[in-house]
């Protein structure tokens, strides 16, 4: 197979590849007007258990810190706080102390409008997301459930990260006057993280023992489809549930298959809770010692659906105190920051089927090149240059056989005008001519099945990676996750295209067949156009570096007929 075939089919097997894997993964769900939406209350959620029972064990409290004076509190009804980091503006419902708002500060939602933030929870009516936290009792009884009104400490409306400070702490508080039981429950969140702990400080005052478990949970409208669009990857990117644990590791699971299927559970230790979009992920993480029942539903007339977390039972003895955290990821999918927070957290960024080879070529080759860079543009480029470089002795090979093939071209239109229309002994003729000459038609194969999945697992990696979104490169380029705005990459890969074409023989080609193998780099530019930049930047150096050693091969072994074929 010569260079020019072998390149064009590569070149139209990946389109086919990327367009059918498109098409068998999930439609992703974005905001769309939908009347159903609004019919959604914020304030009805269902019940804490499908059976309506606690969890069956209770694990070891151990020892217990001494009993802390109550705070002075002067709220009295429900409202909504407002919560501020560096990197997080969150808003908390009193009633519950549930999560209802969450804003990215440094991720614009379009890079030319960067006051317009990501939001990923919300309670607006038509995307409606939130996150419940709380503690229930066994067998039923007062409990600060995500229901049960809190009070601030102090009364304040707003905290905000202090300048030079490391965390923040807002503390809320729930009383039951009537068992003795009060919880301080703390939200704290820390510089520079999108981690957020939520701290349970129970403090059993009473005379009984109380029993009860606690419980996470995430719940989101499902929004009417926004439609389909190749280059657009928010319309075709993951939206739905997913968990993770140890035992039965990860696994998402889409909202059709929820309202198809209907409840999904596992029993887990270690393990966390989700829900997924493009980029971004909420995610609750219980305690890793913790038995939990994890769930997922659709509820609501399949309005709405919800993952969720139930602790085991435990005990909190009269007079004595217990302290209880979970945490909640809200932010992007980075991934080393997600390893570190929790096991199996970082593989909410999904690379589809070439994982095994996207996500080492990110930590180990395009991460540290952009750290020694700096930026993400000369990272792809230099991974371009180290990927050649270690394929170079099959690219030589491959560009050795098509300059030899090259050179022979006129023996091989001479054979061809010697058999006519008697392609049976045209093709034995040839196939003589390559083995006397040592030419390996199929020597253009190898490097192309090498570079192949390469090629898509850097796909996936512009697409998915939230480290390179809106990320820019030089000049016109200023996000390598978008098209070219003014098609300079598509139109020069275009023309390296056409010049590694007319730099490769193409021998045993009618008229008609070299004027189809002469418009096939045309189209195939076209389709790069709506591409990412980054991946056309990519195709781009290495189609420059091929077509340079390419003429040097040329140059080297394709000066002059080889000698057998002269001598004929």
């Amino acid at each position: 197979m010569n260079q020019t075939r072998t390149f064009l089919l590569f070149a139209w097997i990946a389109v086919a590849v990327l367009l059918f894997m498109r098409w068998n993964e999930p439609t992703a769900v974005v905001p769309a007007a939908d009347p159903t939406a609004a019919a959604i209350p914020a304030d009805a959620p269902p019940v804490l258990a499908d059976d309506g029972s606690a969890p069956p064990t209770a694990p070891s409290t151990g020892p217990l810190p001494e009993a802390a004076p109550a705070p002075v509190v002067v709220e009295t009804n429900a409202r909504t706080i407002s919560v501020a980091s560096d990197v997080l503006d969150l808003r908390i419902d009193t009633r519950g102390g549930t999560l209802v708002g969450a804003e990215l500060l440094q991720y614009p939602v379009k890079k030319e409008t960067p006051d317009v933030r990501v939001q990923l929870l919300s309670g607006q009516p038509r995307t409606w997301s939130v996150a419940h936290s709380g503690l229930a009792a066994v067998g039923g009884g007062a409990a600060p459930t995500h229901e049960a009104l809190f009070q601030v400490e102090g009364g304040q409306t707003a905290f905000r990260l202090a300048d030079g400070a490391d965390s923040l702490e807002v503390p809320l508080l729930w009383t039951d006057p009537a068992t003795g039981l009060s919880v301080r429950k703390v939200f704290v969140l820390s510089r520079g993280s999108y981690a957020v702990t939520v701290r349970h400080e129970i403090a059993n005052r009473g005379a009984a023992p109380w029993r009860g478990f606690g419980y996470t949970q995430l719940q989101r409208a499902i929004q009417g489809s926004g439609g389909y669009s190749f280059t657009n990857p928010e319309t075709y990117s993951f939206v739905g549930a997913a968990w993770y644990d140890p035992i039965e590791k990860f696994e998402k699971v889409k909202t059709e298959d929820l309202i198809d299927d209907g409840a999904l559970s596992r029993d887990a230790t270690g393990g966390w809770i989700g829900m997924l979009q493009h980029h971004f992920a909420v995610a609750w993480i219980p305690a890793t010692d913790e038995p939990q029942k994890f769930t997922m539903q659709a509820l609501a007339g399949n309005q709405r659906y919800q993952v969720r977390g139930i602790g085991a039972a435990f005990e909190v003895a009269p007079g004595s105190e217990l302290t209880r955290e979970v945490r909640i990821w809200v932010g992007p999918k980075l991934q080393e920051q997600m390893q570190q927070i929790a096991p199996g957290l970082n593989k909410t960024l999904d690379y589809g089927i070439f994982t095994f080879i996207a996500q080492p070529m990110f930590d180990y080759v395009l991460s540290p090149l952009h750290k020694l860079t700096g930026n993400w543009g000369w990272a792809i480029i230099l991974t371009v240059v180290i990927i050649k470089l270690a394929l170079l002795w099959v690219s030589a090979k491959q560009y050795k056989s098509a300059a030899r093939m090259r050179a022979i071209q006129p023996r091989l239109e001479a054979l061809k005008e010697r058999y006519g229309d008697d392609r049976n002994k045209y093709a034995q003729a040839q196939m003589e001519l390559f083995r006397k000459e040592k030419i390996n038609p199929l020597g253009g194969c190898v490097p192309i099945l090498v570079t192949f999945p390469i090629f898509i697992a850097l796909y996936y990696m512009l697409l998915e990676s939230v480290e390179m979104r809106q990320a820019p490169w030089i000049g016109w380029i200023q996000n390598l996750t978008a098209p070219d705005p003014y098609y300079v990459l598509p139109a020069l890969n275009l023309a390296v295209m056409y010049l590694t074409q007319k730099m490769t023989p193409m021998p045993g080609m009618d008229p008609m067949q070299k004027k189809m193998m002469t418009f096939m780099p045309l189209a195939f530019g076209v389709v790069m156009a709506f591409f990412p930049a980054g991946l056309v930047l990519y195709w781009c150096t290495n189609g420059l570096l091929g077509l340079l050693q390419q003429w040097i091969m040329t140059r080297r072994y394709g000066g002059a007929t080889p000698a057998k074929a002269a001598a004929k």
